[in-house]
């Protein structure tokens, strides 16, 4: 045996090659987040580029097969299906922020007080959001479009509020956690403030799992707004929306499928990829 073979290899040249392992994302999660950066791209950057217009009918080239001028064709009515696509994506997004918006600040703020307080503020809240969650939320959604008319703020504003109770309950879990921890505890013995303990040593460990559960409310208002719009109760046509732009296809899918299969496939990978890249965050965080 030589003595190239008997010489081991040091074990701190190995571990910082398998903590550079580690610390590299998967190809999945870089194809996920290369496919949402370009949606985003798209739904901010393509709008601001002259022409764009998915309003705009081209009356010669009605359920146009797609081709050189229109490269996800033209609807019945002859408009753009990309450039109505990629101003759909511009509503789910809005509609996903606002959901965002509300249900991680006030599913946040309720989870961190029940969590820290307990007792009888704990029960409250765990009533309060027990009674949220047992309202049926696209019906309701529903009958406030109809009685408010269409909006996406109202629309993404009252998906966020069903998804408080859910917020709330990931951060109560997390915070009940850490209360019990060595260096809260040291914190309350050496009589630091229960604001500057909840600021300093309890909001930043419970942002990651909140954050993590904002990409399952992601896809829940992106699926929720196109269910929405594909019934109805969402923008009103011709304003485009991916659950839109899918119904006024479903007519002509015998003889003008793109129509339809353009929007609904970037929808479904759209959903795809943020539940992928939840799904990577969440087995991180637990075997971290």
């Amino acid at each position: 045996m030589s003595a190239a073979e008997t010489v081991p290899v040091p074990a701190a040249a190995a571990t910082p090659r398998k903590r550079a392992a580690r610390r590299r994302p998967s190809a999945g999660v870089l194809v996920a987040g290369a496919w949402l950066a370009v949606v985003a791209l798209a739904a901010l950057l393509l709008p601001l580029l002259p022409g764009f217009d998915p309003l705009h009918g081209d009356f010669a080239n009605p359920a146009a097969a797609p081709g050189p001028g229109h490269w996800l064709g033209t609807d019945a009515g002859g408009r753009d299906v990309l450039q109505r696509t990629v101003a759909g994506a511009r509503a789910s997004f809005t509609v996903a922020g606002l959901t965002i918006a509300v249900g991680l600040l006030g599913g946040g703020a309720l989870g961190v007080a029940a969590g820290w307080f307990r007792g009888p503020v704990d029960k409250v809240i765990g009533f309060a959001t027990d009674l949220l969650m047992s309202v049926p939320t696209l019906i309701l959604v529903m009958i406030a479009v109809s009685l408010r008319g269409p909006s996406l703020t109202l629309i993404g504003s009252l998906i966020g509020l069903f998804t408080v109770p859910h917020f709330t309950r990931v951060v109560r879990a997390v915070v009940l956690s850490l209360s019990e921890r060595g260096f809260v505890q040291a914190a309350r013995m050496i009589g630091t403030a229960p604001l500057r303990i909840l600021r300093r040593e309890v909001v930043p460990h419970v942002a990651p799992a909140a954050l993590t559960f904002a990409f399952t409310a992601t896809t829940v208002a992106i699926v929720a707004e196109g269910s929405l719009s594909f019934l109805g109760f969402g923008l009103r046509p011709p304003e485009p929306s991916w659950g839109g732009i899918i119904a006024e296809g479903r007519t002509t899918l015998g003889s003008a499928p793109w129509i339809s299969l353009a929007p609904a496939a970037v929808l479904c990978l759209t959903v795809l990829a943020l539940n992928y890249l939840g799904e990577q965050l969440r087995s991180k965080g637990g075997r971290g």
